[in-house]
């Protein structure tokens, strides 16, 4: 895993703006502490920041094929799963390679099939391809968006980067944020719409999309997306074929020239990715180290409730056991918490979600320390249906995300009059659902039930999915650290995609065929365990300290959030005398935690970065 970014301007020479490359460059360090490069011709500048996988001496970057001078050009962040096979292919095709890095594969494959390539690639990745005769610039994204990429137009130049903190480092740049980018921050919940980079010009490439972009034209491409076919296996054929593409999968993301490790929550997800890895480290006569995280007294203050019915810990050295994994539990005290309170947001370039991202960051670099790679469960619950919205019918068609309601549209109640008049948060909100739900491919013949279980499927995938690989590849990347997400291969998601609900959730469980494809490989009490969700605090003492600095920061006269909050319904809710919280004290006051953690961060994102507010002067409730 790695930085990358650059800039192409065809009207301006760029050769003598190496010191503006380089800040660009610097800004996202973090990603590329082993290595760095860059690579300047006249109206093209990319630089490379690296963090060591694979090859340590073939794979550098920027990595440049020339004959009698330069000809391509790439800068690259990812890893090409399927690396081995292309490069044999490759090669009877007549290339001929110098190293053996996925780096230099991936260039040849642009090479032979051009804007096609990525139709070839299975991975994760984000890159980009100065082609120096066509004087073009080839930007591209994965399948699921596990790796990210942004970029900015302006005139005759276009600035990218793997964070948007490499944009901002230009000093031509404005740090501008309209209405629309408002919305997008608070009436979604932090989860933004795939292409939206809520600065103002500033863009992401959306998962499974390439841009070229050339001095005349900018062209944007859609190169896979999810299509619904009839699924005709049994339960025992579907679980037969899901062990096939977990195995092959993980056995081609272990593949790395440093230390890999693995998450391990005790939660089917993980515990049935570790029990595959295990094994293929045992075949190999190696011992996998596994990690979780907890918090100092959870025992104590551990409240059970529907999103997190058990704690994970005796799961966790169940399997662990089991497995016969070397088991590491990472224990985060309040404190450690809330002096990283602001990671998330720094991480992001945009206000986080708080202690479930503060603990996760805390974790990556506790096991960086060890390795340089992790394997994670993420995205099962998506692909597998686990939530459980997919069976309760106001829900179903709500006509607005599930995981917005009696949560973000909340928290917008508390703006200003003339902000909720500007952004429009629940007219945003219902049109983001609907050109969503528009996309959603249908299948003929279903009942409506099935049809509403398979659009929500689809926005898990493509929305929901989205926010949580964006946590966890800033957490993990924030620390030089790069995590693997088995579940997010794309064969699989393609598959998964297509099994009913009623064969997902076999014996009446959430993701039951899941549980039956890790059937005899993991404890019973393991596989059999209900979903629960990634550990928060539930600490009085962290509770304290984030309700202190939030009324701190209200006092505060010359605060950037008061030109965006209503002071009076804000204290009002704080102070425990609003009905805007209803339900169990321990369920409020988890919502009321959310409140301050979040916009905690909004208040220091406006100040640290210098945010200009531009006022609704039009109508901003469009598309891009």
């Amino acid at each position: 895993m790695c930085g990358i970014t650059g800039w192409i301007d065809w009207e301006h020479n760029l050769l003598h703006q190496k010191h503006i490359l380089q800040q660009m460059s610097d800004s996202i360090r973090h990603r590329g502490p082993d290595a760095e490069g860059c690579w300047i011709t006249e109206h093209a500048a990319l630089a490379h920041r690296r963090l060591i996988v694979i090859d340590p001496e073939g794979g550098v970057q920027p990595f440049i094929y020339h004959e009698s001078e330069p000809l391509y050009a790439m800068t690259y962040n990812g890893e090409i799963y399927n690396y081995l096979e292309l490069r044999r292919e490759l090669i009877e095709r007549g290339h001929r390679f110098k190293t053996n890095s996925d780096t230099e594969v991936l260039l040849h494959a642009y090479m032979e099939w051009s804007e096609d390539c990525v139709k070839h690639l299975n991975g994760i990745f984000a890159f980009a391809i100065w082609d120096q005769v066509k004087q073009s610039l080839f930007l591209a994204r994965d399948h699921l968006g596990v790796k990210p990429l942004f970029y900015y137009q302006q005139g005759s130049s276009i600035l990218f980067g793997s964070e948007i903190k490499a944009i901002l480092a230009h000093p031509e740049v404005k740090r501008e944020v309209d209405f629309q980018g408002l919305a997008e921050l608070i009436a979604l919940g932090g989860i933004r719409t795939p292409g939206n980079g809520i600065f103002s010009n500033i863009f992401e490439v959306k998962p499974a999309h390439s841009i070229t972009f050339t001095k005349e034209r900018t062209r944007e491409t859609r190169y896979w997306q999810l299509q619904s076919k009839l699924h005709t296996e049994t339960a025992e054929e579907t679980a037969d074929h899901i062990r096939y593409l977990l195995k092959d999968t993980v056995k081609r993301q272990l593949i790395a020239d440093v230390p890999v490790v693995s998450m391990l929550s005790g939660g089917l997800d993980s515990s049935g990715l570790v029990s595959i890895a295990g094994r293929q480290f045992f075949d190999k006569g190696q011992q996998l180290s596994t990690y979780s995280v907890d918090f100092v007294g959870s025992d104590q203050d551990f409240v059970a409730d529907k999103a997190r019915p058990s704690l994970d810990a005796p799961y966790a050295k169940m399997l662990s056991e089991h497995v016969g994994t070397k088991h590491h539990f990472i224990t985060l005290t309040s404190e450690e918490l809330l002096e990283n309170l602001l990671i998330p947001m720094r991480m992001r370039d945009l206000p986080g979600y708080g202690d479930m991202e503060t603990s996760l960051h805390l974790l990556c670099k506790e096991m960086k320390k060890d390795a340089t790679v992790a394997i994670s469960g993420e995205s099962a619950d998506e692909i597998f249906s686990g939530y459980p919205w997919f069976h309760q019918e106001e829900y179903l068609d709500s006509r607005m995300y599930p995981w917005l309601l009696n949560t973000w549209d909340k928290f917008a109640s508390l703006l200003q009059q003339d902000v909720i008049e500007g952004i429009q948060p629940n007219h945003y909100a219902a049109m983001r659902y609907a050109e969503a739900a528009k996309e959603a491919p249908l299948l003929e013949n279903e009942t409506i039930t099935q049809m509403y279980q398979r659009r929500m499927s689809y926005l898990f995938i493509t929305r929901f999915l989205v926010g949580l690989l964006e946590r966890k590849d800033r957490a993990s990347m924030y620390a030089g650290f790069e995590v693997r997400v088995p579940f997010c291969d794309y064969r699989l998601v393609e598959y998964a995609f297509n099994i009913p609900f009623e064969l997902k959730t076999v014996g009446n469980i959430e993701k039951g065929i899941l549980r039956q494809a890790f059937l005899g490989s993991i404890p019973e009490e393991v596989r059999l365990r209900r979903k629960s969700a990634y550990p928060s605090t539930q600490d009085p003492v962290y509770f304290a300290g984030v309700q202190s600095i939030f009324q701190e920061m209200m006092s505060n006269p010359n605060a950037p959030l008061h030109d965006l909050l209503d002071k009076k319904k804000v204290m009002h809710v704080v102070g425990g005398n609003s009905s805007l919280l209803q339900g169990k004290m321990h369920s409020s006051q988890g919502l009321l935690l959310k409140l301050m953690e979040y916009f905690i961060q909004v208040n220091t994102w406006l100040s640290e970065y210098k945010i200009v507010l531009q006022s609704a002067d039009r109508n901003l409730h469009g598309s891009k």
